[in-house]
């Protein structure tokens, strides 16, 4: 059987492209990027609220409170971080997000936000009917890139979904 010298090359080509791609994919999945669930855990987690009842509610004292701010809490209690509540607009939000000053942003946040191109949002982690009948899937906002607490941050929320 003769092989050809272009065989030869284009299975050595395939070869090497294999192992880059192996290889690319040998480090830490999911990626965090910027370390933020490693520097939360035992640590500090900063979350923006936005003031949107049931959801969130900030009283002039600055207390966050509300269904996704119990969440929230829990969530850094399980693992074992400090939260450093940021309170502000939606979009004055987003945009410290996407400059990575903030890690979770809370406050209502449906599947249809307007701010994924500074924002990552999680999967729905519950859907509500609204007064006109319409559902919403609700969700929060994590800095994006930060994979790794998105997928903690999930997993946690799934759990309590699974605990009602």
């Amino acid at each position: 059987m003769l092989v050809s010298a272009h065989h030869i090359v284009r299975a050595a080509a395939a070869s090497v492209a294999a192992a880059l791609l192996v290889s690319g994919c040998s480090g830490p999945f999911p990626a965090d990027s910027q370390g933020s669930l490693a520097h939360a855990t035992g640590g500090t987690i900063s979350v923006g609220a936005t003031t949107n009842p049931p959801w969130t509610e900030i009283s002039p004292d600055g207390a966050v409170t509300g269904v996704e701010a119990d969440l929230v809490t829990d969530y850094a209690e399980s693992i074992d971080a400090e939260i450093t509540w940021v309170p502000g607009s939606e979009s004055v939000l987003a945009d410290r997000m996407k400059d990575g000053e903030l890690d979770i942003m809370i406050g209502g946040l449906t599947s249809k936000a307007p701010w994924t191109d500074k924002v990552a949002l999680t999967r729905p982690y519950t859907t509500v009917r609204g007064e006109d009948g319409t559902t919403e899937k609700m969700v929060m906002g994590v800095r994006p890139g930060e994979n790794a607490l998105m997928v903690s941050l999930e997993t946690f929320l799934d759990d309590q979904d699974a605990e009602r």
